[in-house]
C-alpha cells in the first residue's frame, strides 16, 4: 500500500485566489496561492495519510476576500474502488459548506466579480499600513531610518484593517462557515465552535490593496481572525477569553499576528464592559507572541515604568534601560528612590495596574517577573535572593497540588530546578522582546 498512500498535509493546496487586475497590484515576490496547512488529521485521521491514489493533489481554493470555496482532487492513479480507497472529496466536503465550486471557470468567474463588490462586515476597530513590497517609500525608509507609519492615502502604502463582528452581524455567520475550515487546518486540537451560542465575538483582520488603475480602486483580502468568548464577572461586567488564533502562511512571520493581538487587546481596554482578556489553552508560538507585545506595551507605559522603577528609569530606543542607582541632587548623586517593582514587589499596587491594564493574573504576575528580572543587578544578592523568593512563591501556588505531594527536600530541588528554567525563558523572551 505504500505505493498507494499520500501524505494528507503534503496532497492539500490551499490558496487565496485574487482577481486579475488584482494580481497586477503584487510585487513579484508575493505569492497567495498553492500552500500547505499545518494539519489535515481532524479531516484524515490522525495518521494524516490518505489511501489509493498516486500523485494526489486537493486544490482547495478561496475567493480572497469573499472566501467563497473551489474544491478539486486530481490524481495521476487510482485503485479501483474499494474499502480501503479513501473518498477524498466526500471526506472534505463534511468541513465546508455546501455549494462550493467544481467548475474552475466558474469559480474564477465569482472571484472576478467578488473582488470589487466585498466588503468586510461588522464594526471597524483597529488598522495599520505597511510598505508595499518593492514601493519607494520602502527604500526610502530603510535608507533614512524614518519609522513614521504611511499614511492610508499613501501610493505606496497598503492598509490593513481589523473589525469586529457578532452572529448579529448581518451576513456574518454564513462567512464564519466558510473561514471556520482554517481553524483545523492551523490550531492543533482545534474544533469548530458551535454557532448555535449567541455570546461569540470576533475579529477578523483584512488587507485594503489599491489596484494600479486611474481610480485606484480598492479591494479587501482576508488575513486571518480570532474568536472570542465572553464569560461574566462579578459584579456586572465580563471576563473575554481569546479562544482561536489564526493567521493564514501567505502572512505569516510578517508581524500580522502580533497587530491582530494589538487590535483585540485595544477593544478590551476601550471596553468599559470587559474586566480582562484571558487566553484558553494557549500553544507556545502564541504564548510567545502575546508575552512580546504584553512586555513591550508595559515598557512604552511612561506612568507605569516610573512608579515600578522610579523616577529615575533610564529610557532608550523602545522606552528600555536599567534603572539607575543614584541620581543627581542639588547636594550632588544620591541614592535613587525604589520603585515598586524592586523585589519584594508591592503587591497591591500590581494587582491594582493589573485591574487597570485587564490582563489576566498569572499573566501579569509573569510579565512583572519579567521586567524585574530586566532590571536586576545579578551582583546584588540581596535583590537576586528576593527575586527568587517572589518566583518561588508563584511556582508553589500555581503547582500547589504537585508540590504537597512531595518530600520537602523533593519540593526544594523541583522548586530551584524550575525557577531557573523559568527564569531562562524569561531572558529567552526578553531577548527577541528588547
Amino acid at each position: 500500500m505504500a505505493d498507494w498512500t499520500s501524505d494528507s498535509n503534503d496532497s492539500l493546496l490551499l490558496s487565496l485566489v485574487r482577481s486579475q487586475n488584482d494580481k497586477e497590484a503584487l510585487a513579484e515576490e508575493e505569492t497567495y496561492e498553492e500552500f500547505n496547512p499545518s494539519f489535515t488529521y481532524p479531516i484524515y485521521g490522525e495518521d494524516e495519510k490518505i489511501y489509493g491514489y498516486r500523485d494526489l493533489v486537493i486544490d482547495l481554493r478561496f475567493a480572497s476576500g469573499s472566501l467563497e470555496q473551489y474544491l478539486s482532487v486530481q490524481y495521476s492513479e487510482k485503485l479501483p474502488s474499494t474499502s480501503t480507497v479513501d473518498d477524498v472529496e466526500d471526506i472534505l466536503s463534511r468541513f465546508i459548506p455546501p455549494g462550493y465550486h467544481k467548475d474552475e471557470e466558474a469559480f474564477l468567474k465569482r472571484v472576478e466579480a467578488d473582488a470589487t463588490f466585498f466588503k468586510p462586515t461588522g464594526q471597524l476597530i483597529y488598522s495599520y499600513t505597511r510598505p508595499a513590497p518593492n514601493s519607494s517609500s520602502k527604500g526610502k525608509r530603510k535608507r533614512t531610518g524614518n519609522t513614521q507609519p504611511l499614511e492610508p492615502e499613501s501610493e505606496d502604502a497598503i492598509e490593513f484593517q481589523v473589525y469586529h463582528a457578532t452572529w448579529d452581524t448581518p451576513g456574518f455567520r454564513e462567512y464564519h462557515r466558510k473561514m471556520q475550515i482554517l481553524i483545523l487546518l492551523y490550531i492543533e486540537g482545534g474544533s469548530y465552535i458551535n454557532d448555535d451560542e449567541d455570546n461569540w465575538e470576533f475579529v477578523v483582520l483584512y488587507e485594503k490593496r489599491k489596484r494600479r488603475d486611474s481610480a485606484h480602486t480598492t479591494t479587501y483580502h482576508f488575513v486571518g481572525y480570532s474568536s472570542l468568548y465572553p464569560f461574566y464577572y462579578y459584579p456586572e461586567r465580563i471576563r473575554l477569553r481569546l479562544s482561536q488564533f489564526v493567521i493564514t502562511t501567505p502572512y505569516q512571520r510578517h508581524g500580522h499576528g502580533s497587530e491582530l493581538y494589538k487590535a483585540i487587546y485595544q477593544y478590551i481596554i476601550k471596553s468599559p464592559h470587559i474586566a480582562e482578556l484571558t487566553v484558553e489553552d494557549p500553544a507556545e508560538a502564541f504564548e510567545d507572541l502575546r508575552d512580546k507585545n504584553d512586555l513591550l506595551m508595559l515598557l512604552a507605559h511612561e506612568q507605569f515604568m516610573e512608579e515600578a522603577f522610579g523616577p529615575q528609569e533610564v529610557r532608550g530606543a523602545g522606552g528600555i534601560g536599567r534603572a539607575r542607582k543614584t541620581v543627581r541632587g542639588e547636594g550632588g548623586d544620591q541614592e535613587a528612590p525604589k520603585g515598586q517593582l524592586v523585589p519584594p514587589a508591592n503587591k497591591p499596587w500590581i494587582e491594582k495596574w493589573r485591574k487597570d491594564l485587564k490582563i489576566a493574573g498569572r499573566q501579569f504576575q509573569r510579565l512583572v517577573e519579567m521586567l524585574i528580572l530586566l532590571h536586576l543587578d545579578p551582583s546584588d544578592k540581596a535583590s537576586m535572593k528576593a527575586y527568587r523568593l517572589q518566583v518561588k512563591e508563584r511556582l508553589y501556588r500555581f503547582n500547589f497540588e504537585i508540590l504537597a505531594q512531595m518530600e520537602e527536600d523533593e519540593r526544594h530541588e523541583k522548586l530551584e530546578e524550575t525557577f531557573q528554567s523559568v527564569k531562562a525563558d524569561y531572558h529567552r523572551i526578553l531577548a527577541f522582546s528588547t
